[in-house]
C-alpha cells in the first residue's frame, strides 16, 4: 500500500516536472508571465510608494500639460496626473478582467459538469440555454445590460461574467462526455459511489485543465471588452480610472494629433497586457498537452 502511494506521488511529481519544463521552453510564455507579474506588482506597490493621487486636480500644473518632472506623463483636461491614473487604471482593468472570468467559470463549470454527466433533459436545457446566450451579438447585449444596470465597475464585472459562462460550459461539457466513459468512472459507479463524489473526485480533476487555459484568454478578452465599453463612455465612469476611459478623450482629433501623452501610455499598457496574457495562455496550453514534445 505504501509503495503504491509512493508510486502515485512520484508519477504526479514527474508530470508536474514535465509540465514546468515544457512551459519554460516556451520563451514567449515565460516573458508574458514575467510581464504579468511585474504589472501586478507595479499597480500594487507604486501608489503607496510614490503617493500617487489619481483624483486631485493640480492647479499649479495646469490642464493638459505635457510630461514634466512633476507629472511624468503630463496632466489631463481637468488637471489630474495621468501617470497616477494610469497606475490606478491598471488595477481596475485587471480586477474587471480577472473577477469577470472567475464569475464566468463559477457559472459555466458546474453547468457543464451537470450537462455532461447526467445527459438527458438536463443536458438539453443547459446546452440550449448556452446556444441562446451565444446567439445574441455580445457587444450589443452588453451595452444594453450595462445601460439598464448603470455603468460601473461592479455592473461591468457582473455582465461580462454572466455572459461569458457559455465558453466554460461548452468546454467542460465536451470533456466530461469523454471522461465519464473511462474505466475508473465506471468502476466507481459499480461499487455504488455517489454521483457528487464521482463528479468532484474523478470527473472534475480530469476535465478541468482546459479551463485553466480558457481562463487566460477569457481574462484578456474581458480586459479588452472593458476598455472598449469605457472608451465608448459605457464602462468605468470617471473619476474612477481605467485604461479604457483614459483613452476616451482620444475620440477628439485634437487630442489624437497634439496630446499623445494622454492616450498612448494606456493604449500601450493595454496591448502589452493582453499580449502577455495570450502568450502565457499559449505556453500553458502547450505545457498541459501530454502529446507535446520538448
Amino acid at each position: 500500500m505504501g509503495n503504491e502511494s509512493k508510486n502515485k506521488k512520484n508519477k504526479k511529481n514527474s508530470y508536474m516536472h514535465d509540465v514546468l519544463e515544457r512551459f519554460m521552453s516556451h520563451k514567449l510564455a515565460v516573458i508574458g508571465l514575467g510581464l504579468i507579474i511585474l504589472l501586478i506588482i507595479l499597480v500594487i506597490v507604486l501608489p503607496p510608494l510614490l503617493k500617487l493621487d489619481p483624483y486631485t486636480s493640480f492647479s499649479k500644473g495646469g490642464f493638459n500639460q505635457k510630461p514634466s518632472a512633476e507629472h511624468w506623463l503630463g496632466t489631463d483636461r481637468t488637471g489630474r496626473d495621468i501617470f497616477a491614473r494610469l497606475v490606478y487604471g491598471g488595477r481596475i482593468s485587471l480586477v474587471v478582467g480577472i473577477l469577470s472570468t472567475i464569475v464566468s467559470m463559477l457559472i459555466g463549470v458546474p453547468l457543464g459538469l451537470l450537462a455532461g454527466y447526467y445527459r438527458g433533459w438536463v443536458e438539453t436545457i443547459i446546452m440550449r440555454l448556452a446556444d441562446v446566450f451565444m446567439s445574441f451579438p455580445s457587444m450589443m447585449l452588453i451595452l444594453v445590460l450595462v445601460a439598464v444596470m448603470g455603468p460601473s465597475v461592479v455592473s461591468i464585472t457582473v455582465v461580462l461574467g454572466v455572459l461569458g459562462w457559455t465558453q466554460f460550459a461548452r468546454l467542460i461539457h465536451s470533456r466530461v462526455l469523454s471522461v465519464r466513459e473511462k474505466e475508473y468512472v465506471e468502476s466507481a459507479k459499480a461499487i455504488g459511489t455517489k454521483n457528487w463524489k464521482i463528479i468532484t473526485k474523478y470527473i472534475l480533476p480530469n476535465s478541468f485543465a482546459p479551463c485553466l487555459i480558457t481562463m487566460t484568454f477569457r481574462t484578456a478578452s474581458s480586459i479588452l471588452m472593458e476598455a472598449s465599453l469605457s472608451f465608448l463612455g459605457m464602462g468605468v465612469q470617471p473619476p474612477t480610472a481605467s485604461w479604457g476611459n483614459l483613452m476616451y478623450d482620444a475620440q477628439s482629433i485634437v487630442v489624437l494629433s497634439k496630446q499623445p501623452w494622454t492616450w498612448v501610455p494606456p493604449g500601450l499598457c493595454l496591448v502589452i497586457t493582453v499580449l502577455s496574457i495570450n502568450f502565457f495562455g499559449d505556453g500553458l496550453r502547450d505545457a498541459l498537452d501530454p502529446k507535446m514534445k520538448i
